[in-house]
């Protein structure tokens, strides 16, 4: 049986659901359209019971080349362009906590470029199976605007704050490598295998005590409290940045 939003699809086998990113003629980039769809998708996993597990995966070259501000920019207005960003960032901030929540856990399968915000996505899932041609990169420095999606909320916590540092003050892009070696990710394989070890991890917890698994995702999860001002303190900034007249995406 599956779901089908205009751009997030969702599928269920027995007791896994696999919610996949379905703009890749855009590379998954973040708009409020996708996000929309995104929580939709996610409300609806949260109320089934039946899904022990769930595997996030995308389609098309790239997980998710992050928010497209730069090519909104071209065509609205400084205050629109903030309140364009606002409604942006909150729904991606809506997502990420939306997929915190779930009481199943969560497994990301990622390939291609995952940038900016889209890391968000990887930063709430509790296993991540990477492709070991992919790359995470940061980009604000190159938009112009602070960082969102948990890179100041989330990925310190998981790497380190001066790792982080190195990728937004140095705009430092990790290879495959380097996010496993950092503990961003959990296995590397071979790019046409990501949703299959993906799913071997759902089916493993799937068939686990429900008990077990849920409440250890529980126990391992951050303050919710903390992580939404954190969440919410990157949404300001993001506004504040862009509202600056020195940005260098609308020269």
């Amino acid at each position: 049986m599956s779901v089908r939003a205009s751009r997030v699809r969702l599928a269920h086998t027995g007791a896994v659901s696999t919610l996949t990113l379905a703009h890749g003629a855009k590379r998954n980039a973040l708009a409020p359209d996708l996000l929309l769809d995104l929580c939709v998708v996610l409300e609806q996993l949260g109320r089934r019971s039946e899904t022990r597990a769930v595997v996030f995966a995308a389609e098309g070259d790239a997980f998710s080349v992050g928010g497209e501000l730069r090519s909104v920019a071209t065509d609205v207005p400084g205050p629109a362009l903030q309140n364009y960003a606002a409604e942006l960032v909150g729904l991606l901030n809506q997502s990420i906590v939306s997929l915190l929540c779930l009481p199943q856990p969560v497994i990301a399968a990622v390939h291609g470029r995952v940038s900016g915000g889209a890391l968000g996505f990887l930063l709430a899932a509790d296993l991540v199976v990477m492709a070991d041609d992919a790359v995470v990169e940061a980009g604000y420095a190159r938009d112009a605007v602070t960082p969102d999606g948990g890179w100041t909320a989330l990925l310190p916590r998981l790497i380190g704050s001066r790792r982080a540092a190195a990728c937004l003050l140095l705009g430092r892009r990790l290879s495959a490598r380097q996010a496993l070696d950092w503990g961003l990710v959990n296995l590397l394989v071979e790019r046409d295998r990501v949703v299959a070890e993906a799913l071997v991890a759902a089916d493993q917890i799937a068939a686990s005590p429900q008990i077990t698994m849920q409440q250890s995702k529980r126990l391992l999860a951050q303050d919710l409290a903390e992580v939404e001002a954190a969440l919410e303190a990157e949404r300001r900034r993001v506004v504040a940045s862009i509202g600056r007249p020195d940005r260098l995406s609308v020269t």
